[in-house]
């Protein structure tokens, strides 16, 4: 029995929700856990055809990782945890079944990052798009300084990791984030409707694909590494430790550059 996730399978799709509704879907410890656990299966399960991952509720897919659970957390332990959603989420991106994100609502920080560890993401027209993690004296710590890069090109990349401005639906497509936009009640119909059609063709060949086109952008381990590191020294700054309390506390952040 899952805590955290609801899946489905049907006609050879397994639908995963990640299912925190009242707390917009964030990305918490068991979260992780079971959603390992699930690509496990998805890996092993020969019922198990392709995937989608979504999140439970009309407002978020993921709004980000639970902040919550980084008051506690040394420098050693934030690296762990960035190198746990690295792997996680690559074992997303390597498998070889088809996955991805029906994005219904936010999709920030983690879930960002989540939803571009999806083979390829499609969206309802009220999604968003962001990684605030600056906002918190922070870096991305679950592949975004490689991923976003790769998907939307280093300037704009660098922009919005920067300036942690969040983008709408439309301007995800236009930047070729996501590579659909529907209406919220079509998004799921459109998933399976894709996943269905590429059903239909041969999966050694669809696997094939998607080991190829990683290949391809497999320049990724000395850049997952030094973003690791990164994220888990900010731990030790007073920013950081400013940034978790002033969200917690839902009050005005105040940087020091300490």
């Amino acid at each position: 029995m899952l805590a955290t996730l609801l899946t489905k399978l049907e006609d050879g799709i397994l639908t995963i929700t990640i299912n925190r509704p009242d707390k917009l879907n964030a990305l918490n410890k068991t979260v992780f856990q079971e959603l390992d656990k699930v690509i496990d299966e998805v890996y092993e399960d020969n019922q198990i055809k392709s995937v989608i991952i979504t999140g439970a509720g009309n407002k978020a897919f993921v709004a980000g990782a639970d902040i919550t659970e980084f008051t506690s957390l040394s420098k050693e332990d934030a690296i762990a945890l960035s190198k746990n959603g690295q792997r996680i989420f690559s074992k997303i991106e390597n498998c070889p079944k088809p996955v991805i994100a029906a994005i219904n609502g936010f999709a920030l920080g983690g879930g960002c990052e989540l939803a571009m560890a999806c083979h390829f993401r499609l969206c309802s027209d009220n999604a968003k798009f962001g990684q605030p993690e600056v906002n918190l004296g922070l870096i991305p710590g679950f592949g975004a300084t490689q991923r976003l890069t790769q998907l939307i090109g280093k300037g704009k990349s660098m922009e919005l990791q920067m300036t942690a401005n969040i983008i709408d639906a439309q301007e995800a497509l236009q930047l070729k984030l996501v590579n659909y936009v529907v209406a919220q009640e079509e998004l799921l119909l459109k998933a399976n409707a894709l996943l269905s059609l590429i059903h239909s063709k041969a999966p050694l060949a669809i696997s094939g694909i998607i080991s190829c086109i990683n290949a391809f952008e497999s320049n990724q381990i000395d850049g997952y590494e030094k973003e690791a590191n990164t994220f888990g020294g900010l731990f030790e700054t007073e920013d950081m430790k400013e940034g978790i309390s002033a969200f917690i506390e839902k009050r005005k952040v105040t940087f020091k550059g300490a």
